[in-house]
Protein backbone atom coordinates (compact mmCIF):
# COMPACT_ATOMS: atom_id res chain seq x y z
CA UNK A 1 0.00 0.00 0.00
CA UNK A 2 1.30 3.48 -1.18
CA UNK A 3 1.42 5.75 1.66
CA UNK A 4 1.00 9.60 1.74
CA UNK A 5 1.51 12.88 4.10
CA UNK A 6 -0.89 15.59 3.61
CA UNK A 7 1.10 18.58 5.44
CA UNK A 8 -2.18 20.99 5.17
CA UNK A 9 -3.05 23.70 7.44
CA UNK A 10 -6.44 24.45 5.32
CA UNK A 11 -8.55 21.55 7.45
CA UNK A 12 -10.96 21.56 4.49
CA UNK A 13 -9.33 21.24 2.06
CA UNK A 14 -6.81 18.65 3.40
CA UNK A 15 -9.51 16.86 4.51
CA UNK A 16 -11.02 16.66 0.78
CA UNK A 17 -7.67 15.59 -0.48
CA UNK A 18 -7.24 13.07 1.93
CA UNK A 19 -11.20 11.39 1.19
CA UNK A 20 -9.90 11.65 -2.74
CA UNK A 21 -7.05 10.13 -2.32
CA UNK A 22 -8.05 7.44 -0.20
CA UNK A 23 -11.08 6.75 -2.82
CA UNK A 24 -8.34 5.62 -5.01
CA UNK A 25 -6.57 3.00 -3.04
CA UNK A 26 -4.16 5.12 -1.60
CA UNK A 27 -3.11 5.05 2.55
CA UNK A 28 -3.36 8.95 3.40
CA UNK A 29 -2.16 10.88 6.96
CA UNK A 30 -3.44 14.02 6.95
CA UNK A 31 -1.34 16.77 9.80
CA UNK A 32 -2.09 20.54 10.17
CA UNK A 33 1.33 21.32 10.93
CA UNK A 34 5.12 21.26 10.90
CA UNK A 35 5.30 19.95 14.06
CA UNK A 36 2.71 17.08 13.34
CA UNK A 37 4.50 16.23 10.38
CA UNK A 38 7.88 15.98 12.18
CA UNK A 39 6.12 13.46 14.31
CA UNK A 40 4.46 11.52 11.73
CA UNK A 41 7.78 10.76 10.06
CA UNK A 42 9.73 9.83 12.87
CA UNK A 43 6.70 7.43 13.52
CA UNK A 44 6.13 6.35 9.39
CA UNK A 45 8.11 5.70 6.47
CA UNK A 46 6.39 7.50 3.14
CA UNK A 47 6.26 6.96 -0.06
CA UNK A 48 5.09 10.46 -0.86
CA UNK A 49 4.62 14.10 0.85
CA UNK A 50 1.74 16.84 -0.26
CA UNK A 51 3.04 19.71 1.79
CA UNK A 52 1.73 23.51 1.99
CA UNK A 53 4.51 25.91 1.35
CA UNK A 54 3.02 27.87 4.27
CA UNK A 55 2.06 25.93 7.71
CA UNK A 56 1.12 28.09 11.21
CA UNK A 57 4.34 27.00 12.68
CA UNK A 58 7.21 26.62 9.99
CA UNK A 59 6.64 26.67 6.06
CA UNK A 60 6.95 23.41 3.35
CA UNK A 61 10.70 24.26 2.65
CA UNK A 62 11.52 22.72 6.45
CA UNK A 63 9.43 19.82 5.28
CA UNK A 64 11.03 19.42 2.29
CA UNK A 65 14.71 19.68 3.98
CA UNK A 66 13.85 17.14 6.81
CA UNK A 67 12.43 14.55 4.38
CA UNK A 68 15.50 14.51 2.58
CA UNK A 69 17.70 14.63 4.51
CA UNK A 70 15.89 11.28 6.28
CA UNK A 71 15.44 9.76 3.12
CA UNK A 72 16.53 11.23 -0.16
CA UNK A 73 13.92 8.51 -2.13
CA UNK A 74 10.89 10.26 -0.75
CA UNK A 75 9.34 12.27 -3.31
CA UNK A 76 7.87 15.81 -2.15
CA UNK A 77 5.46 17.58 -4.29
CA UNK A 78 4.79 21.03 -2.61
CA UNK A 79 1.42 23.06 -2.67
CA UNK A 80 1.83 26.76 -2.96
CA UNK A 81 -0.11 29.73 -4.57
CA UNK A 82 1.06 31.60 -7.89
CA UNK A 83 1.83 34.38 -5.33
CA UNK A 84 4.48 32.65 -3.77
CA UNK A 85 6.52 31.23 -6.86
CA UNK A 86 10.06 32.29 -5.64
CA UNK A 87 9.34 29.44 -3.26
CA UNK A 88 8.21 26.79 -5.74
CA UNK A 89 11.54 27.61 -7.17
CA UNK A 90 13.49 27.35 -4.18
CA UNK A 91 11.49 24.11 -3.51
CA UNK A 92 12.79 22.75 -6.78
CA UNK A 93 16.28 23.54 -5.95
CA UNK A 94 16.06 21.94 -2.85
CA UNK A 95 14.68 18.40 -4.12
CA UNK A 96 10.88 18.48 -4.80
CA UNK A 97 9.69 16.57 -7.52
CA UNK A 98 6.95 19.32 -8.48
CA UNK A 99 4.90 21.95 -7.26
CA UNK A 100 0.92 22.26 -7.97
CA UNK A 101 -0.27 25.98 -8.12
CA UNK A 102 -3.82 26.42 -5.27
CA UNK A 103 -6.76 26.37 -6.15
CA UNK A 104 -6.69 23.08 -7.59
CA UNK A 105 -8.88 20.46 -7.78
CA UNK A 106 -7.69 16.87 -6.36
CA UNK A 107 -8.54 15.12 -10.25
CA UNK A 108 -5.25 17.55 -11.37
CA UNK A 109 -2.73 16.25 -9.42
CA UNK A 110 -3.50 12.61 -9.69
CA UNK A 111 -1.00 12.29 -12.65
CA UNK A 112 2.13 14.43 -10.59
CA UNK A 113 1.44 12.41 -7.83
CA UNK A 114 1.39 9.14 -10.30
CA UNK A 115 4.91 10.34 -11.68
CA UNK A 116 6.30 10.98 -8.17
CA UNK A 117 5.73 7.58 -7.05
CA UNK A 118 7.40 5.90 -10.37
CA UNK A 119 10.35 8.30 -10.07
CA UNK A 120 12.64 6.49 -7.99
CA UNK A 121 15.94 8.12 -8.19
CA UNK A 122 16.62 11.83 -7.24
CA UNK A 123 17.78 14.04 -9.95
CA UNK A 124 21.41 16.32 -9.98
CA UNK A 125 21.23 19.73 -9.51
CA UNK A 126 21.77 19.82 -13.10
CA UNK A 127 19.03 17.85 -14.30
CA UNK A 128 16.91 19.66 -12.16
CA UNK A 129 17.56 23.17 -13.46
CA UNK A 130 17.00 21.77 -17.43
CA UNK A 131 13.69 20.51 -16.41
CA UNK A 132 11.55 23.86 -16.28
CA UNK A 133 10.41 23.49 -13.14
CA UNK A 134 7.50 26.59 -13.81
CA UNK A 135 5.53 25.18 -16.89
CA UNK A 136 2.02 25.38 -16.68
CA UNK A 137 -0.16 22.00 -16.31
CA UNK A 138 -0.59 20.23 -19.47
CA UNK A 139 -3.43 21.37 -20.88
CA UNK A 140 -6.37 19.18 -22.48
CA UNK A 141 -6.53 20.29 -26.67
CA UNK A 142 -9.27 22.23 -26.54
CA UNK A 143 -7.56 24.34 -23.53
CA UNK A 144 -4.23 24.90 -25.44
CA UNK A 145 -4.81 28.72 -26.24
CA UNK A 146 -6.99 29.89 -23.38
CA UNK A 147 -5.29 30.47 -19.83
CA UNK A 148 -9.18 30.08 -17.60
CA UNK A 149 -6.99 31.73 -14.19
CA UNK A 150 -8.64 31.69 -10.66
CA UNK A 151 -9.61 35.03 -9.89
CA UNK A 152 -13.21 35.27 -9.08
CA UNK A 153 -13.71 37.59 -12.19
CA UNK A 154 -11.74 34.72 -14.77
CA UNK A 155 -13.93 31.98 -12.95
CA UNK A 156 -16.86 33.74 -14.16
CA UNK A 157 -15.49 34.24 -17.60
CA UNK A 158 -14.78 30.67 -17.52
CA UNK A 159 -18.18 29.47 -16.71
CA UNK A 160 -19.81 31.80 -18.98
CA UNK A 161 -17.90 30.40 -22.09
CA UNK A 162 -18.90 27.04 -21.05
CA UNK A 163 -22.47 28.26 -20.52
CA UNK A 164 -22.57 29.85 -23.87
CA UNK A 165 -20.53 27.23 -26.15
CA UNK A 166 -22.51 24.11 -26.63
CA UNK A 167 -25.41 26.72 -27.99
CA UNK A 168 -25.54 29.09 -31.33
CA UNK A 169 -26.18 31.92 -29.95
CA UNK A 170 -24.34 35.52 -31.07
CA UNK A 171 -22.13 36.38 -28.95
CA UNK A 172 -20.73 40.08 -28.16
CA UNK A 173 -17.31 39.88 -26.32
CA UNK A 174 -16.45 43.38 -24.88
CA UNK A 175 -13.44 44.43 -23.18
CA UNK A 176 -10.19 46.98 -23.03
CA UNK A 177 -7.41 46.16 -25.69
CA UNK A 178 -5.50 43.02 -25.24
CA UNK A 179 -7.36 41.42 -22.86
CA UNK A 180 -7.52 38.55 -24.86
CA UNK A 181 -10.74 38.38 -26.68
CA UNK A 182 -9.93 36.62 -30.05
CA UNK A 183 -8.49 33.94 -27.11
CA UNK A 184 -12.27 33.77 -25.33
CA UNK A 185 -14.13 33.47 -28.86
CA UNK A 186 -11.81 30.92 -29.69
CA UNK A 187 -12.20 28.66 -26.44
CA UNK A 188 -16.07 29.65 -26.87
CA UNK A 189 -15.44 27.55 -30.76
CA UNK A 190 -13.24 24.96 -29.40
CA UNK A 191 -15.97 23.80 -26.90
CA UNK A 192 -18.93 24.46 -29.01
CA UNK A 193 -20.44 21.92 -31.49
CA UNK A 194 -18.27 23.46 -34.13
CA UNK A 195 -15.42 23.05 -32.75
CA UNK A 196 -13.75 20.81 -35.95
CA UNK A 197 -15.20 23.19 -38.26
CA UNK A 198 -13.19 26.59 -39.60
CA UNK A 199 -12.58 29.39 -37.11
CA UNK A 200 -12.44 32.47 -39.30
CA UNK A 201 -11.08 35.65 -37.39
CA UNK A 202 -11.32 38.98 -39.04
CA UNK A 203 -10.03 42.75 -38.15
CA UNK A 204 -13.09 44.75 -39.27
CA UNK A 205 -10.95 47.91 -38.45
CA UNK A 206 -7.90 46.29 -40.85
CA UNK A 207 -10.33 46.48 -43.86
CA UNK A 208 -10.52 49.21 -46.39
CA UNK A 209 -13.92 50.36 -46.68
CA UNK A 210 -14.44 50.22 -50.50
CA UNK A 211 -12.98 46.31 -50.41
CA UNK A 212 -15.05 45.04 -47.39
CA UNK A 213 -18.08 44.07 -49.43
CA UNK A 214 -15.67 41.68 -51.37
CA UNK A 215 -14.14 40.71 -47.95
CA UNK A 216 -16.93 39.70 -46.33
CA UNK A 217 -18.47 38.05 -49.29
CA UNK A 218 -16.14 37.17 -51.90
CA UNK A 219 -16.14 38.33 -55.59
CA UNK A 220 -16.44 37.22 -58.98
CA UNK A 221 -13.53 37.31 -61.51
CA UNK A 222 -13.75 40.72 -63.31
CA UNK A 223 -16.68 41.91 -61.38
CA UNK A 224 -14.63 44.91 -60.79
CA UNK A 225 -11.21 46.65 -61.36
CA UNK A 226 -8.42 44.17 -59.58
CA UNK A 227 -10.68 41.59 -59.36
CA UNK A 228 -8.25 38.97 -61.67
CA UNK A 229 -9.62 36.16 -59.95
CA UNK A 230 -12.29 34.82 -58.32
CA UNK A 231 -12.34 35.26 -54.44
CA UNK A 232 -13.89 33.21 -51.42
CA UNK A 233 -15.34 35.83 -48.98
CA UNK A 234 -14.96 35.74 -44.94
CA UNK A 235 -18.70 34.33 -44.71
CA UNK A 236 -18.18 30.71 -47.13
CA UNK A 237 -14.82 30.65 -45.53
CA UNK A 238 -16.38 30.08 -42.37
CA UNK A 239 -19.29 28.10 -43.36
CA UNK A 240 -19.95 25.24 -41.19
CA UNK A 241 -18.05 26.80 -38.26
CA UNK A 242 -17.65 30.37 -36.50
CA UNK A 243 -16.51 34.00 -37.71
CA UNK A 244 -15.11 35.93 -35.25
CA UNK A 245 -15.34 39.81 -36.58
CA UNK A 246 -12.92 41.80 -34.02
CA UNK A 247 -13.69 45.44 -33.52
CA UNK A 248 -17.41 45.06 -34.97
CA UNK A 249 -17.61 49.09 -34.20
CA UNK A 250 -15.31 50.06 -36.79
CA UNK A 251 -17.65 48.86 -39.45
CA UNK A 252 -19.35 51.57 -41.73
CA UNK A 253 -22.35 52.15 -41.89
CA UNK A 254 -23.46 50.65 -45.12
CA UNK A 255 -21.75 47.32 -44.58
CA UNK A 256 -23.65 47.33 -41.15
CA UNK A 257 -26.90 46.83 -43.63
CA UNK A 258 -25.60 44.31 -45.77
CA UNK A 259 -24.07 41.77 -42.27
CA UNK A 260 -27.21 42.53 -40.74
CA UNK A 261 -29.07 41.06 -44.15
CA UNK A 262 -26.43 37.98 -44.09
CA UNK A 263 -27.22 37.15 -40.71
CA UNK A 264 -30.24 37.27 -41.10
CA UNK A 265 -31.34 35.17 -44.09
CA UNK A 266 -28.01 33.50 -43.99
CA UNK A 267 -27.55 33.97 -47.38
CA UNK A 268 -24.80 35.87 -48.94
CA UNK A 269 -24.08 36.94 -52.65
CA UNK A 270 -20.61 37.30 -53.86
CA UNK A 271 -19.44 40.71 -55.76
CA UNK A 272 -20.79 39.93 -59.25
CA UNK A 273 -22.90 37.35 -58.75
CA UNK A 274 -26.11 36.58 -59.59
CA UNK A 275 -26.55 33.64 -57.47
CA UNK A 276 -26.97 33.46 -53.22
CA UNK A 277 -24.96 31.52 -51.53
CA UNK A 278 -26.57 29.56 -47.94
CA UNK A 279 -23.90 29.56 -45.13
CA UNK A 280 -24.05 27.96 -41.58
CA UNK A 281 -22.43 30.23 -39.40
CA UNK A 282 -22.25 31.17 -36.03
CA UNK A 283 -20.96 35.00 -35.40
CA UNK A 284 -19.15 35.89 -32.50
CA UNK A 285 -17.85 39.63 -31.81
CA UNK A 286 -15.62 41.57 -30.10
CA UNK A 287 -15.06 45.54 -29.32
CA UNK A 288 -13.36 48.00 -26.95
CA UNK A 289 -15.84 50.49 -27.62
CA UNK A 290 -19.38 51.26 -25.78
CA UNK A 291 -21.00 49.97 -28.77
CA UNK A 292 -24.64 50.45 -26.26
CA UNK A 293 -23.68 54.38 -26.75
CA UNK A 294 -22.78 53.85 -30.23
CA UNK A 295 -26.17 53.22 -31.33
CA UNK A 296 -28.24 55.85 -29.13
CA UNK A 297 -24.96 58.27 -30.95
CA UNK A 298 -26.91 56.82 -34.34
CA UNK A 299 -23.28 55.86 -35.37
CA UNK A 300 -24.31 51.91 -35.03
CA UNK A 301 -27.45 50.25 -36.03
CA UNK A 302 -29.66 48.79 -33.00
CA UNK A 303 -31.05 46.04 -35.08
CA UNK A 304 -27.68 45.07 -35.73
CA UNK A 305 -26.56 45.33 -32.33
CA UNK A 306 -29.34 43.01 -30.61
CA UNK A 307 -29.01 40.72 -33.44
CA UNK A 308 -25.04 40.29 -32.57
CA UNK A 309 -25.70 40.69 -28.51
CA UNK A 310 -28.04 37.51 -27.85
CA UNK A 311 -25.30 37.12 -25.32
CA UNK A 312 -22.14 39.30 -23.75
CA UNK A 313 -19.27 38.56 -22.33
CA UNK A 314 -17.00 41.26 -20.29
CA UNK A 315 -13.31 40.51 -20.30
CA UNK A 316 -11.83 41.63 -17.17
CA UNK A 317 -8.35 43.54 -17.46
CA UNK A 318 -5.55 42.58 -16.39
CA UNK A 319 -5.68 45.25 -13.45
CA UNK A 320 -9.26 43.58 -12.49
CA UNK A 321 -7.62 39.84 -12.09
CA UNK A 322 -4.41 40.21 -10.62
CA UNK A 323 -4.48 36.99 -9.02
CA UNK A 324 -3.83 35.58 -12.23
CA UNK A 325 -0.83 37.56 -13.03
CA UNK A 326 1.63 35.35 -12.44
CA UNK A 327 -0.42 32.51 -13.64
CA UNK A 328 0.16 34.33 -17.07
CA UNK A 329 3.67 35.75 -17.06
CA UNK A 330 4.74 31.77 -16.28
CA UNK A 331 2.36 31.00 -19.38
CA UNK A 332 3.73 33.93 -21.41
CA UNK A 333 7.37 32.98 -20.14
CA UNK A 334 7.25 29.02 -21.57
CA UNK A 335 6.01 30.46 -24.67
CA UNK A 336 9.09 32.44 -25.08
CA UNK A 337 11.46 30.16 -23.76
CA UNK A 338 9.98 27.78 -26.76
CA UNK A 339 10.68 30.30 -29.27
CA UNK A 340 13.66 31.76 -27.99
CA UNK A 341 15.29 28.80 -27.27
CA UNK A 342 15.94 29.48 -23.77
CA UNK A 343 15.68 27.95 -20.32
CA UNK A 344 14.39 30.97 -17.95
CA UNK A 345 12.98 29.39 -14.97
CA UNK A 346 11.47 32.32 -13.49
CA UNK A 347 11.11 35.58 -12.07
CA UNK A 348 13.25 36.92 -9.02
CA UNK A 349 11.32 38.11 -5.77
CA UNK A 350 12.03 42.00 -6.91
CA UNK A 351 10.52 41.51 -10.16
CA UNK A 352 7.41 39.96 -9.39
CA UNK A 353 6.74 42.40 -6.94
CA UNK A 354 7.48 44.96 -9.65
CA UNK A 355 4.80 43.02 -11.60
CA UNK A 356 2.24 43.05 -9.12
CA UNK A 357 2.46 47.52 -8.66
CA UNK A 358 2.31 48.01 -11.84
CA UNK A 359 -0.81 48.28 -13.73
CA UNK A 360 -0.88 47.00 -17.06
CA UNK A 361 -2.61 49.81 -18.96
CA UNK A 362 -1.95 47.25 -22.21
CA UNK A 363 -3.08 44.14 -20.44
CA UNK A 364 -1.91 40.19 -21.58
CA UNK A 365 -0.66 41.78 -24.94
CA UNK A 366 1.29 43.98 -22.87
CA UNK A 367 2.55 41.53 -20.66
CA UNK A 368 3.25 38.86 -23.07
CA UNK A 369 5.51 41.22 -25.05
CA UNK A 370 7.04 42.08 -21.71
CA UNK A 371 7.86 39.00 -20.53
CA UNK A 372 9.24 38.06 -24.31
CA UNK A 373 11.70 40.87 -23.96
CA UNK A 374 13.13 40.07 -20.32
CA UNK A 375 13.47 36.54 -21.59
CA UNK A 376 15.95 37.14 -24.06
CA UNK A 377 17.49 39.84 -21.86
CA UNK A 378 17.73 37.32 -18.92
CA UNK A 379 21.52 35.85 -18.55
CA UNK A 380 20.64 33.58 -15.50
CA UNK A 381 17.92 31.41 -14.82
CA UNK A 382 15.61 33.89 -12.99
CA UNK A 383 14.38 37.18 -14.78
CA UNK A 384 15.74 39.82 -12.73
CA UNK A 385 14.09 43.40 -11.99
CA UNK A 386 17.12 44.90 -13.84
CA UNK A 387 16.16 43.70 -17.63
CA UNK A 388 12.20 45.00 -16.66
CA UNK A 389 11.16 48.18 -18.83
CA UNK A 390 11.71 51.27 -16.64
CA UNK A 391 8.32 51.96 -15.74
CA UNK A 392 7.61 48.30 -14.51
CA UNK A 393 10.58 48.78 -12.69
CA UNK A 394 9.91 51.34 -11.08
CA UNK A 395 6.65 50.99 -9.77
CA UNK A 396 5.17 51.42 -6.52
CA UNK A 397 1.68 50.43 -4.70
CA UNK A 398 0.34 54.82 -5.54
CA UNK A 399 1.22 53.66 -9.44
CA UNK A 400 -1.55 51.60 -9.01
CA UNK A 401 -5.39 51.77 -9.03
CA UNK A 402 -6.05 49.16 -6.41
CA UNK A 403 -5.96 50.20 -3.02
CA UNK A 404 -5.57 46.96 -0.72
CA UNK A 405 -2.85 45.55 0.45
CA UNK A 406 -1.79 45.97 4.24
CA UNK A 407 0.76 49.33 3.94
CA UNK A 408 2.39 50.57 6.67
CA UNK A 409 1.21 53.92 5.34
CA UNK A 410 -2.62 52.96 5.51
CA UNK A 411 -5.12 52.34 7.97
CA UNK A 412 -5.14 48.99 8.24
CA UNK A 413 -8.67 48.68 9.91
CA UNK A 414 -10.22 50.53 7.48
CA UNK A 415 -8.74 48.48 4.27
CA UNK A 416 -9.70 45.09 6.32
CA UNK A 417 -13.52 46.21 6.14
CA UNK A 418 -13.48 47.53 2.76
CA UNK A 419 -12.07 44.23 1.78
CA UNK A 420 -14.70 42.50 3.47
CA UNK A 421 -17.24 44.88 2.40
CA UNK A 422 -16.18 43.97 -1.21
CA UNK A 423 -15.99 40.69 -0.69
CA UNK A 424 -19.17 39.91 0.86
CA UNK A 425 -17.98 38.72 3.99
CA UNK A 426 -16.23 35.92 2.21
CA UNK A 427 -12.73 35.83 4.38
CA UNK A 428 -11.41 33.61 1.83
CA UNK A 429 -12.07 36.35 -1.03
CA UNK A 430 -10.96 39.29 1.70
CA UNK A 431 -7.37 37.65 2.02
CA UNK A 432 -6.91 37.72 -1.61
CA UNK A 433 -8.01 41.05 -2.19
CA UNK A 434 -5.53 42.39 0.65
CA UNK A 435 -2.53 39.91 -0.84
CA UNK A 436 -2.78 38.20 2.83
CA UNK A 437 -3.11 34.58 4.09
CA UNK A 438 -6.05 33.70 5.65
CA UNK A 439 -3.92 33.12 9.11
CA UNK A 440 -2.91 36.45 9.21
CA UNK A 441 -6.40 37.69 8.22
CA UNK A 442 -7.72 35.73 10.91
CA UNK A 443 -4.87 37.84 13.25
CA UNK A 444 -5.94 41.24 11.84
CA UNK A 445 -9.66 40.43 12.79
CA UNK A 446 -8.87 39.06 16.36
CA UNK A 447 -6.46 42.35 16.49
CA UNK A 448 -8.91 44.66 15.69
CA UNK A 449 -11.97 42.60 16.97
CA UNK A 450 -13.71 42.77 13.91
CA UNK A 451 -16.49 39.81 14.32
CA UNK A 452 -18.63 38.91 11.57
Amino acid sequence: MTRILIVEDDVPFGTMLKTFLIKRDYEVELVFSGLEAFKKLKETAFNLILSDVRLPDTNGLDVLKKVKAENAETQVIIMTSYAEISMAVEAMKIGAFDYVSKPFRPESILQTIENALTHTQVKPEKEKKQAKPLSKPAATPKETSFVKGVSEAALKLSDYIQLVAPTNMSVLIMGESGTGKEQVAKSIHEQSKRAGEPFIAVDCGAIPRELASSEFFGHLKGSFTGAINDKTGHFEAANGGTLFLDEIGNLSYELQVQLLRALQERKIKPVGSNNELHVDIRVITATNEDLAQAVKDGEFREDLYHRLNEFSIKVPSLKERKEDLMLFAEYFLDEANTELEKNVIGFTESAIEAFKNYNWPGNLRELKNMVKRAALLAQDEMIPLKVLPHEIATANHTNTETEYGLFKNKNEEQLILDALEKSGGNKSKAARLLSIDRKTLYNKLKQYNIKL
